[in-house]
């Protein structure tokens, strides 16, 4: 009998320390979801929105997979954590939005070729409609284990924890966009671009920094227009337009000039620094291969570089910028002018005078 009661006394304690245990870890997933949407507030552009809620469910679910798509005009943005489920996730989003995969743009991943991938089912995927003013968008989630209805309760709150800060974030990015952006290729416009190279200048003088152009145009971009037409020219801008964007870094910007001419600002970035990264743009854009119609589109680039003088204003560096980017028409096209010289080491050279003689 005695041993009956201490083994129901133990159920009965074990029994109410797993409830409380349960209700103290609901306590506590509260309690960081009231961060996370107090944080979401705060923010101040729809991808800092997404990557807070990302963070959110990651710190109290655990996922294997995250992915939030918004809808927008020109297709859709993606934020994608982590990448190596791209391909998988692509084929869903593809369905679900009815768009092409040109239309994909991701917020915060670059690709390359060899990039390791992993396959899944859409039976292990869960996901969630936003459909807000302004802002129509889908959370897909991979989870470590089964989604409990509590776990249900926390996605459903945090969604609509962003859902209000997300619309009016992208209300206010769309009206901002649609008088500096230029439609087509996502970059700034031109008069957006002359207003920022005056404050950049302003900046750089100030401070004594370096700051550098480079200016590009795409090599007999009328011959894309005349072979392949002009949608197939306009998906060569976005094209390329995107490939220079996700290899510049957060500070520096890029605007379309005019047509197929391209203009970046570098801040505080020399002359040399600029010439090596126009030619890593310069080789990946003549490697870029852009389906279209069932052909395949090659594409080439020239560059001219500048560098603010002392004393020089907007006109004298876009110009200086412009006159290499005539030198490197000159010179055969697909360069960068003025060039990279390659300096031999004292041991080379030594090799080079001993094959001489």
């Amino acid at each position: 009998m005695k041993q009956t009661i201490q083994s129901i006394n133990a159920n009965i304690s074990g029994f109410f320390s797993v409830l409380f245990s349960s209700a103290a870890k609901k306590a506590a997933t509260h309690n960081k979801l009231s961060r996370h949407i107090v944080a979401l507030n705060k923010k101040t552009s729809s991808k800092e929105i997404i990557n807070e809620v990302a963070v959110c469910l990651k710190d109290i679910l655990d996922y294997r997979l995250f992915a939030f798509v918004v809808k927008k005009e020109s297709g859709v943005d993606v934020w994608l954590d982590p990448r190596m489920y791209k391909k998988s996730l692509e084929d869903i989003i593809l369905e679900d939005f009815n768009i092409k995969r040109e239309n994909l743009n991701y917020l915060n991943q670059t690709f390359e070729p060899d990039d390791r991938e992993e396959k899944f089912t859409m039976r292990n995927l869960v996901s969630y409609e936003l459909n807000e003013e302004h802002c129509y968008s889908r959370l897909y989630m991979l989870p470590q284990k089964s989604i409990t209805p509590f776990h249900d309760e926390v996605v459903t709150l945090i969604l609509q924890g962003c859902a209000t800060a997300l619309s009016k974030q992208i209300q206010m990015e769309n009206l901002r966009d649609a008088a500096v952006v230029d439609p087509l290729t996502g970059c700034y416009n031109r008069r957006e671009f002359e207003n920022q190279i005056n404050r950049h200048i302003a900046t750089a003088s100030r401070h004594g920094h370096p700051l550098s152009l480079f200016m590009f145009d795409l090599d007999y971009f009328k011959r894309i227009n005349d072979t392949h037409g002009h949608l197939g020219g306009d998906l060569v801008l976005k094209k390329i337009a995107l490939l220079v964007k996700d290899n510049m870094r957060e500070g520096d910007v890029l605007a379309r000039y005019g047509g197929e001419e391209f203009i970046a600002i570098l801040p505080e970035t020399d002359k040399n620094k600029a010439m090596e990264l126009a030619d890593r743009l310069r080789a990946k854009i003549a490697a870029l291969r852009i389906p279209h119609n069932k052909n395949i589109i090659h594409i080439t680039a020239s560059f001219g570089i500048s560098q603010l003088t002392p004393n020089a204003d907007m006109n004298k560096i876009i110009q200086d910028a412009d006159t290499m980017l005539y030198k490197a028409k000159l010179n055969g096209r697909n360069t960068v002018m003025p060039g990279l010289i390659k300096i031999c080491s004292p041991k080379q050279e030594e090799k080079k005078i001993k094959i001489k003689r």
